[in-house]
Parts: C-alpha cells; structure tokens; sequence
C-alpha cells in the first residue's frame, strides 16, 4: 500500500484528524488461543455498536460560560477532556449533565441544551469524539431544587462559621444564579435540599418553589426538545439523569414528593413524570438511537427517621420501575445510589461493592420476568479492596498499593461483565467516572494488565506497552 493509504483523514470535519488504523480499546489481533473477556467485546445496540464495554460516565466539569451569547454551550475545554478518552479506547463518552432548561442547571456554568444556538458547540465536541471511533453520549437533566449553586472548588474554598469545608455554596444573580427560580415538587424553605434557611449562613441550597402541573408538561416537552437537539448535533446516545437528587429523583422519592396532584403520592402517581419523559423522547428521536436511563437505585434512607415516617426509594422500588421502562424504549439502565438526602445512611450490604450487588439483583429480576434491558454498573472499582471482592466474592482484603492498582481495576472490571460459575454476568458494561480523570489511559492499561491486544491510537504507537509476559 502507498504510504498516503496509512494516512486517511476522517471525513466531515472542518480540520484534519487521521483515520486510526484500527479504532483504539478493539482487539487488536486474531489470535483465538486466548479468550477475549466480554469487557472487550463490542455490544450492539439499536443503531449503534460500542467497541468495547467500558463507558465514560457523564462528570460535572463546571466549564461553560454564565453569561452571554454563549451560555451553556460546550467548548473546547470539552474536546480537550472528553475527547482524549475517546482517543484512549473508551466504547462511550458521556458529555455530563446538560440542562433541558436555563434553570435545569447545576450550576451558572453547567452546560445546556435549551436553545438551538447550543447545537453546533454540542455538535463540534460529539464529531470528534466519534472521530476518535467512540460512540458520543449526552445526559440530560434537571438539577431541581440541588440548581443555581457554583462550582465545587468555590465551595472547596469557602468555610462554615463552625470553621468546616462548605459542601455547597448559592449562586446568586451577581454570579449568574436563579434563585428566584429554583424548582422542584415541593416548594419552601423546609425543601431546600439541606433544610437550611435562607438566613443560614451555613445552607449552600436556595429553597424551591412548587411546579405546577401546567409547567410540568411543559418541563416534559422541554426534555423531547432537548434530545432531539441531541440528535440534530450529532449525538449517537441520550441518557435521562433520573438519580443523585435531580428534579426527577426527587419527584420519585417520598420524601421529596409529598404533592397531593396526580404527580405525588402513590408510586404510579411519582413515577409518572419519568415516564411522561421517556415517552416523550422516544417519540422525537429515532428508533435507531439508544435511550438510558440513570437512576439513583436508593437513597439510603430506609434507617432514617425520615425513612420511616414517610418512606423511601429503595431497591425494591428501582425494581419496580426497572420492570415498567423496556416497554417504553429503554435500552440501558445505569444504576446508581444516593444523592437525594443530606442524612443519607449508607448501608453497603456489609461490603465495598453494594452498587455492582444492586445492579446485578435488578438485573436478574428482570430475567425472572422475561424481561430484557441492559444493565450498566456505575464504577466503584478503583479500590483494590473492593475489586478484590467483586472478583473473589468476599474474604479479608489488603488495602491498595500501588503495584497492585490496575491488576485489580483489571479484574473488577472483567468480573462484573463475565458469567462466572454458570450465573449471568453481574452487568452488560462498566461505568467508570473519577478515574478517568486520573488516568485518561485507563482502557489500554486494563488490556495491557489482561494480556488482551488492543489497537493503540495512530499517534501513540510508538509508546504502546510492550506485551505483558
């Protein structure tokens, strides 16, 4: 072959960037001596394919402007992040939370999708993620009465006047916040998301207000309009942020939702809303495109006094919800845990990997019933001691050294996605957030340490690792 033929630009960008000789995370030989773990093998779904099973799940990076023309649109902060994880063999990247309404946001400078001036910025980072041979992800979400607060390292640097670290900080007018327009089921200053007054000085929450029905369908509508402006950019997944607190965790939960209107009070009535969203959605985006959906699976409250006077999400209730969605077009359930109470008891079920447990229980309900559904496994698994026991199902555990670090990442990871002993896999893919982060390599280094041959990016060839012996 020529050598231009080993140079191919990838079509349909404005700029260059070579076609890899082959997509980066694949397995990279024919070699059929050695078993490829399922981790490594590509998953279809709907229209799409993930190279591998390793997901980059969505991480609040508070990088978009507040104010302005811009506001809420991406930027190539997020090509520069999001994008070397594409590079470096990650099957999905996830763009973090994306606000359906101005006010959905987190914070002033969490990004949106509201308008359609914030497409081509969506469009510019998911094209070179696919560039790049991964698929492109967008969650959508309101953040609810947990919006219109600033950026986690303004409130890293600002004390309690007991002198402790302040969880959360409010983001006011002058810093572009809403506070007048924080919403959620309920509505008052005993809703704010740390029962704090406006008066103190401690609280890092604004109170709600109360939505009413009228803007609820309209909330719904501003969902559908969002994933289909996902679409229109390019976007090859959408996620519905339905855990850790947000509007719709917290109109799911008792004890947030305490409304006495056909969206509270029964688990049909506090259900509803989710579900108006997901049918919403399917209508707008093709029946090609993939749909997940993030739950937080409990919110750890089911101890509390709160707990049990009013009730709780618990696993029993994700179950139930879980078996309701795949009717409705959804692909993926994420599974996750907490976020929605500031009291929240965390009970692991005695282990490490209690969200990895959850998954796989959910998972295997839905088998009983017939029912098909991917599960997605939400990370927790960079701790030696806890991917130790994922894998050997339980025994004392060393704590983490750092020769020990990523054989153990390696084995977790594989664990939670291969049958093991004649039962199902715990779960379909791996979601892995935080370590990323740390190590943008994190997928070639797992195959490295599995003895698996993956492809390695154009560009780095040259300082692919060496075989492991």
């Amino acid at each position: 072959m020529a050598p231009q033929d080993y140079n191919q630009e990838v079509p349909g960008l404005e700029y260059f960037t070579p076609q890899h000789l082959q997509s980066p995370g694949t397995v990279a030989t024919a070699d059929t001596s050695k078993p490829i773990p399922t981790l490594f093998k590509p998953l279809k779904i709907r229209g799409t394919t993930l190279r591998n099973r390793i997901i980059v799940a969505p991480m609040c990076q508070f990088s978009t402007a507040s104010h302005g023309p811009a506001t809420g649109a991406l930027t190539d902060y997020h090509i520069a992040t999001l994008g070397h994880y594409a590079l470096k063999g990650a099957g999905l990247v996830f763009i973090e939370a994306t606000g359906v309404q101005s006010n959905g946001r987190i914070s002033p400078n969490c990004p949106g999708i509201w308008s359609d001036a914030q497409i081509p910025a969506l469009r510019r980072v998911s094209d070179f993620i696919k560039s790049q041979g991964a698929l492109s992800g967008l969650q959508l979400a309101h953040a609810g009465r947990k919006g219109s607060t600033c950026a986690s390292w303004i409130a890293g640097t600002q004390r309690t006047q007991g002198g402790k670290r302040k969880v959360s900080v409010r983001a006011d007018t002058d810093v572009g916040g809403w506070p007048s327009n924080v919403v959620g089921p309920m509505g008052g200053e005993e809703w704010s998301w740390d029962g704090s007054k406006l008066s103190d000085e401690n609280g890092g929450y604004w109170a709600p207000r109360a939505l009413s029905e009228e803007e609820i369908a309209e909330l719904v509508q501003d969902w559908a309009a969002a994933a289909e402006r996902g679409f229109k950019a390019g976007v090859d997944v959408i996620e519905i942020h339905a855990a850790h607190g947000y509007l719709i965790h917290q109109f799911l939960s008792p004890l947030t939702n305490q409304r006495t209107d056909k969206y509270g009070g029964s688990f049909e009535n506090r259900v509803r809303v989710l579900l108006e969203i997901i049918q919403a959605i399917r209508k707008v985006i093709p029946d090609t495109m993939p749909l997940y959906l993030r739950i937080s699976s409990t919110e750890w409250m089911e101890e509390t006094e709160e707990g049990k006077k009013h009730g709780s999400w618990d696993v029993e209730s994700s179950i139930r919800l879980a078996k309701l969605v795949p009717g409705l077009g959804v692909d993926l359930l994420d599974v996750s845990s907490g976020g929605n109470h500031p009291r929240q008891r965390l009970n692991p079920f005695d282990t490490k990997d209690y969200q990895t447990r959850i998954a796989s229980r959910i998972r295997q309900e839905l088998k009983k019933d017939g029912l098909s559904m991917l599960i997605g496994a939400v990370g927790l698994i960079t701790e030696a001691e806890q991917a130790r026991e994922i894998v050997e199902e339980g025994g004392a555990v060393a704590p983490r050294t750092a020769d020990e670090g990523i054989d153990k990442e390696a084995e977790a990871a594989v664990g939670m996605t291969e049958p093991r002993n004649g039962a199902e896999p715990m779960a379909d893919v791996v979601l892995v957030a935080r370590q990323f982060m740390r190590e943008p390599e994190w997928v070639l280094k797992v195959a490295w340490q599995l003895g698996i041959d993956v492809a390695w990016p154009n560009q780095f060839l040259r300082v692919r690792f060496p075989p492991k012996l």
